[in-house]
């Protein structure tokens, strides 16, 4: 997928990942991988801005397998972030896809 697709989209899946389920940033990023091909490296910046913007709330829960897990909840302005990225999406890619077909060749 193009990075800057990519890149216009990301935050919206962030959102609506959290928004099904709480998560923890290793598993956010495995489940956003099953959308667009992303790292560690990706996610947790934008974990950590979307927290400082008060999209989420964060609290830590005790793992087996290492140190306490910060999992990763949104909140009410999360919700309503993800809605207006959502009907914003949803315009431009009608308006792009659109356009698109009316660029199509024929065979």
């Amino acid at each position: 997928m193009n990075t800057q697709f990519k890149k216009g989209v990301l935050e919206l899946i962030v959102l609506c990942c959290v928004y099904k389920k709480d998560r923890y940033g290793y598993e956010l990023t495995l489940e956003v991988s099953k959308v667009v091909d992303v790292n560690d490296g990706t996610v947790y910046p934008l974990l950590k801005r979307l927290t400082n913007d008060h999209y989420f709330d964060t609290y830590l829960v005790e793992s087996n397998e290492g140190p306490p897990r910060k999992y990763y909840h949104i909140n009410e302005l999360g919700i309503k972030r993800m809605k207006e990225l959502m009907d914003s999406f949803k315009i431009f890619f009608e308006s792009v896809n659109e356009f698109i077909k009316e660029c199509e060749i024929c065979d």
